[in-house]
C-alpha cells in the first residue's frame, strides 16, 4: 500500500499514531462531557437521551460510540424493577369505555390526559401518588400525595391542580384504570360539570397497557428516583419526589416520546411553529 501510495513505511505509521491519539483524546473529552450530564441527569441516561444531549451541545456523536464510552467505564442506567398491580376496581360504580385505546399520540396540549395511582413506600407507612400527564407533551399538569386513598385526596386533589394551571375550552378525554377513585361520583360530577368537553375513558380490566404512558411514568420516577432514596417519612418524600416532578421530569429530563427533548424545548418548537405557519 505504501508503495502504490508513494508513502514511506515510518510516515505511514506516524500518520496512524497521530490519527488514533486524536481519536483517544476525543474520546476523553467526551467521557468528560458523558461523566457531568450522568451526574446532572441524577444518574438516569443511558446511550440514547445521552447522545441527544451530546448532540445539543454541539457534539458530532452516534449512540453506538456513546454507548461504548459508557460501558467501558461503567456507567449505565438503572433497570426496571417488577410491578405489581395496585388497582381496586372491585365497586359498582359504572365503568366507562376504553376511548383512547391505546391511541398515544396527540395532536395539541389538553386533547387526552391520563392519570394513575402509585404506592411509596416510607417507614412511616405508604404515600399514595396520583400524576395526570397530559400527552401531547407528557407534562405532568396534575398531581396529588396523601396518606390515604380517598378520592378526595387522590383523584380530586390532582385534577384540581391540573384544571387551575389549564383552562379546557376544548374536548378532552380523560383516560385512567378502573379504580374506584376515578368511578366514583364525586368525581365523575367533576368531569360532568364541563358541558360534555370532557369524556371519560377508562382501561380494560386488569390490562396495564392500555395505560401504558402512567406505568412508564411510574416506572421512570422509582428507577430513577424512588429507589434510590430511602424516606424516613411522608413528608421527606413527598418532598423528593416534588423535586422530581417540577425541577427535572417537567424541566429538564429529556422524553423519548417527544424526540428525546425535554417539555420545554417540545413547548418552544411547537411555538415556533405555529407562528411560521
Amino acid at each position: 500500500m505504501c508503495e502504490v501510495f508513494k508513502v514511506s513505511k515510518s510516515g505511514y505509521y506516524q500518520w496512524l499514531k497521530a490519527k488514533s491519539s486524536k481519536r483517544w483524546l476525543e474520546n476523553e473529552v467526551l467521557l468528560m462531557q458523558i461523566k457531568d450530564i450522568f451526574k446532572a441527569s441524577h444518574n438516569t441516561y443511558g446511550s440514547p437521551r445521552m447522545t441527544k444531549e451530546l448532540i445539543e451541545l454541539g457534539y458530532t456523536v452516534s449512540r453506538p460510540r456513546v454507548a461504548r464510552i459508557m460501558s467501558n467505564v461503567g456507567i449505565m442506567a438503572r433497570k426496571p424493577r417488577k410491578f405489581k398491580l395496585t388497582t381496586d376496581s372491585k365497586h359498582n360504580y359504572p365503568v366507562a369505555p376504553n376511548l383512547l385505546n391505546r391511541n398515544f399520540h396527540v395532536e395539541r396540549a389538553n386533547q387526552v390526559w391520563v392519570s394513575d395511582i402509585t404506592y411509596i413506600r416510607t417507614n412511616q407507612g405508604w404515600l399514595y401518588l396520583t400524576v395526570i400527564i397530559d400527552l401531547f407533551n407528557r407534562k405532568i399538569v396534575g398531581w396529588s400525595m396523601s396518606s390515604d386513598m380517598s378520592a378526595y385526596n387522590t383523584s380530586i386533589a390532582a385534577w384540581k391542580m391540573a384544571v387551575k394551571n389549564n383552562e379546557i375550552s376544548k374536548e378532552l378525554i380523560f383516560h385512567s384504570d378502573r379504580g374506584i377513585q376515578y368511578a366514583c361520583s364525586a368525581f365523575t360530577d367533576l368531569l360532568n360539570n364541563y358541558n360534555g368537553l370532557i369524556q371519560q375513558s377508562m382501561s380494560r380490566k386488569g390490562n396495564c397497557w392500555d395505560n401504558a404512558v402512567a406505568e412508564s411514568f411510574f416506572k421512570s420516577l422509582k428507577i430513577e428516583w424512588v429507589y434510590k432514596n430511602k424516606y424516613l417519612t411522608r413528608k421527606d418524600a413527598t418532598l423528593s419526589i416534588f423535586e422530581y416532578i417540577e425541577t427535572w421530569y417537567n424541566r429538564n429530563r429529556r422524553h423519548s416520546a417527544i424526540g428525546y427533548k425535554t417539555i420545554l424545548e417540545f413547548e418552544q418548537l411547537f411555538i415556533n411553529q405555529l407562528n411560521v405557519a
